[in-house]
């Protein structure tokens, strides 16, 4: 969606107010499409003092597996973005503004990866997740699987042969 800025650039203390869901359904993390539902976005854009600030929330349930036991998950998350927007920059590179020369702002492309940043690297079912068996893949959190837990560094198999 590309959200038209200018008549919020030429008035102070004009704002506009925008909702609509993005659907980031083809977004492929770690081999799985964790957005099963469209994100719903709301947006609100405002010039204060001839700075122009885009406020950003964002709401989505994010389906994966966890990532010791690969149990299925899912997860709300509720995100709130802010962004300074100016027509344009007066240095080659600055992350404090967002140059909106056109005065227009791709809402689409700055929601899903502002979404997308803000992710967690890792996914647990719970905060004690206790993983796989290593050598049957049993899943730990439902109980203990019987394996040998002892395993011998096979630098020091020689010195297990002398002993026994």
């Amino acid at each position: 969606m590309l959200l038209d800025l200018k008549d919020i650039f030429v008035s102070d203390g004009s704002f506009k107010d925008v909702s609509y869901t993005l659907s980031l359904s083809d977004v492929e993390i770690s081999g799985e499409h964790p957005f099963n539902s469209p994100v719903e976005i709301r947006a609100h854009a405002e010039n204060k003092a001839g700075m122009v600030t885009l406020d950003i929330d964002a709401s989505f349930t994010y389906h994966t597996s966890c990532d010791r036991c690969l149990v299925p998950i899912e997860r709300q998350f509720d995100y709130h973005f802010s962004h300074k927007l100016i027509e344009a920059l007066e240095e080659d590179f600055n992350d404090d503004y967002i140059e909106a020369p056109d005065l227009t702002v791709d809402l689409d492309e700055l929601a899903s990866s502002d979404i997308l940043l803000e992710l967690p690297t890792k996914f647990l079912c719970r905060g004690d997740c206790q993983g796989l068996c290593q050598k049957c893949g049993h899943n730990l959190n439902l109980g203990d699987c019987g394996c040998d837990k002892t395993e011998i560094d096979p630098r020091l198999e020689a010195l297990k042969a002398l002993l026994n």
